[in-house]
């Protein structure tokens, strides 16, 4: 469900974010222990005063899972269903204490939306970009204010665009949400308003 739930309008390529791992990292190899230590798909360099990780990995998978999004009444209601493929850029920074001050994740997903009753799907691209800067380094995740770029757009052949996300989403340490920008269809939705996805619905064959 947060997969769908937090999605929001790019600002940054993914592209640029290829480029900029495969470039690879200057600096010498890292000797200190490293709070929290990084996945093991990233490979650490020290640069001057800090240590950055940077990584990129495809992660099996995922769904199909349900949403939490229910569609329609009666015989034909159905919940919404997610399934994809997740890939990511990633990038960490600690400082020369080796403690994690903040993480970048730059996130695609080839999804599709499903109504498991007909078996009806919308395919999707998702872009992301996940920004962690962390207030007490190595305090991660507990000190950490996020902020989630991005967009995630719905469209139909015949009906058009049904659903759009976009914008920026800015969430405290303790989970709650600071800033919202831009349409957010599914946080409309689990706040409370649930005809902002009555488009999305019509499409599946609600």
């Amino acid at each position: 469900m947060k997969k769908i739930a937090l999605t929001i309008a790019a600002t940054c390529s993914v592209a640029v974010a290829l480029v900029l791992a495969q470039a690879g990292l200057a600096g010498q190899p890292v000797t200190q222990p490293l709070n929290p230590p990084p996945p093991s798909f990233e490979t650490c360099k020290a640069t001057g005063t800090q240590t950055i990780c940077q990584g990129a990995r495809t992660l099996p998978p995922y769904g199909p899972d349900d949403t939490g999004v229910a569609c329609g009444s009666g015989s034909s209601a159905f919940d919404m269903f997610d399934s994809g493929v997740e890939s990511q850029v990633a990038a960490r920074y600690y400082d020369a204490d080796g403690n994690l001050t903040r993480r970048v994740i730059h996130q695609t997903n080839d999804s599709a939306l499903s109504n498991p009753l007909t078996g009806a799907a919308i395919p999707y691209l998702q872009k992301n970009t996940i920004t962690d800067v962390v207030a007490i380094p190595g305090d991660f995740p507990d000190s950490a204010t996020e902020t989630i770029t991005g967009e995630q757009n719905f469209t139909v052949p015949g009906m058009g665009p049904v659903m759009l996300n976009a914008g920026r989403i800015v969430t405290a340490p303790d989970g709650t949400v600071e800033f919202s920008a831009g349409p957010q269809g599914f946080m409309d939705y689990f706040s409370g308003d649930t005809s902002a996805l009555d488009e999305l619905c019509t499409a599946l064959g609600a």
